[in-house]
């Protein structure tokens, strides 16, 4: 039977077309316009070539900002990751009220992170918050503090905020434990696999595409991190929480930079697909398994 590939350049026109029009095109501006001093209030766009490129690695804000980026996108690619295929793992077993509690640990993931953040800032607050009240109830209220504009503190409290919360993690992670052929554990079984075993030579290595999925969720949810961190401390205090959309935020916002708040934008497209792709070829998530 012969196939007719001519209209299959028909049917992919309207997706080329709108993945130019939505993503490539002002993907190329935004390159492009890095290359510019670029001020609504000024004069126009001044061609600057790569001067907003040796400008953002002499400044000791990006060099802070890329350093929390890069920090909470390993604590959130190996700690949140880990927590949530634990957790998978454990509600794979189907335990009594399984069901109940991958439910329940969804729930904060589909909350906005706008609602998440004012509650959270309640939690942390220095004079009615939980954490100071519960620590002035047992008797430590010397260790009661601002906790989100402490500069010991902040960053780490700000991390507990959605640390824990590693719901999508767990329930993609369960999906696809539970997609797992049952002969393949039955014969583990037999041969004498205890169960730690089994989920550890067995169960853990067929997840290895979903897990490596779910790293690339995560470091792409904390590239994109901003409203959170901005309704909780803004960045502060000083620059210990600030992230690259939150700097590139600033600029935009404070010096009225366009060309400037791009280069930062083109330096986190960068720093999303070296992560991905490091990310892909550590866990071999693009190979087919025969």
């Amino acid at each position: 039977m012969k196939i007719n590939k001519g209209w299959i350049p028909v049917f992919l026109a309207p997706a080329v077309v709108l993945f130019l029009l939505i993503y490539a095109v002002p993907l190329g501006m935004v390159f492009v316009t890095s290359l510019f001093d670029y001020r609504l209030t000024g004069p126009g766009m001044t061609f600057i070539g790569f001067g907003n490129y040796i400008r953002l690695f002499q400044d000791p804000d990006f060099a802070q900002a890329l350093r929390n980026t890069v920090v909470w996108i390993l604590i959130h690619c190996i700690i949140h990751v880990a927590l949530g295929t634990l957790i998978a793992l454990v509600l794979y077993k189907k335990p009594r009220g399984w069901k109940f509690v991958r439910t329940a640990y969804m729930i904060p993931n589909i909350i906005s992170n706008a609602a998440i953040g004012m509650i959270f800032l309640n939690i942390f607050n220095p004079q009615f918050g939980v954490i100071n009240s519960v620590l002035k109830a047992v008797g430590l209220e010397h260790l009661t503090r601002n906790w989100l504009m402490n500069e010991s503190t902040a960053f780490p409290s700000v991390t507990m905020i959605w640390l824990l919360f590693a719901g999508y993690t767990t329930t993609l992670v369960l999906a696809q434990a539970l997609s797992i052929d049952e002969s393949v554990l039955e014969a583990a079984r037999v041969d004498g696999a205890s169960p730690f075993q089994t989920d550890l030579f067995i169960v853990l290595p067929l997840l290895r595409k979903i897990i490596g999925t779910t790293m690339v969720m995560a470091a792409t949810y904390m590239l994109q991190m901003f409203d959170l961190i901005y309704i909780t401390t803004n960045g502060g205090p000083g620059k210990a929480t600030t992230n690259l959309p939150l700097l590139l935020y600033g600029v935009y916002k404070g010096e009225n930079n366009y060309g400037y708040s791009n280069t930062i934008g083109v330096f986190i497209v960068v720093i999303g697909i070296v992560v991905m792709t490091v990310i892909n070829k550590a866990l071999r998530v693009n190979e087919d398994e025969y």
